[in-house]
């Protein structure tokens, strides 16, 4: 299945309300994940531009659009990016595909000053 990373950072009522209850929030977000057919791989929470960071997997992209869109949705966070992961081996493929493949593009690097 495509992995993903879900990076968010939360609103202030949110952190209030975490810090008021306790809250198992990995349990929460695999609850969405696997409605929509994923897996949560890793859930941190983080220092720095977000507040937490998850590894998930879908079994399609739109399925993992749908579920983005449902915990954004949800009005806790002031931020929520989606991020397609590319395994070393697609990685690997992708670039075999680019040096074989004649597309006739030329970079502007290189050109005279008027072409």
């Amino acid at each position: 299945m495509p992995h993903f990373l879900f990076q968010w950072k939360y609103k202030d009522p949110a952190l209030k309300a975490m810090l008021e209850t306790m809250q198992d929030r990995p349990v929460e977000l695999a609850k969405a994940v696997e409605g929509f057919g994923g897996k949560v791989n890793q859930f941190y929470f983080a220092f720095g531009e977000y507040d937490g960071v998850a590894i998930v997997e879908f079994p399609t992209n739109e399925s993992c659009i749908a579920c983005s869109l449902t915990l954004g949705g949800g009005g806790a966070n002031t931020a929520l990016a989606t991020t397609v992961l590319i395994s070393p081996d697609e990685g690997a493929r992708a670039m075999r595909l680019a040096r074989e493949t004649k597309t006739g593009y030329r970079s502007p690097i290189g050109y005279s000053s008027h072409g």
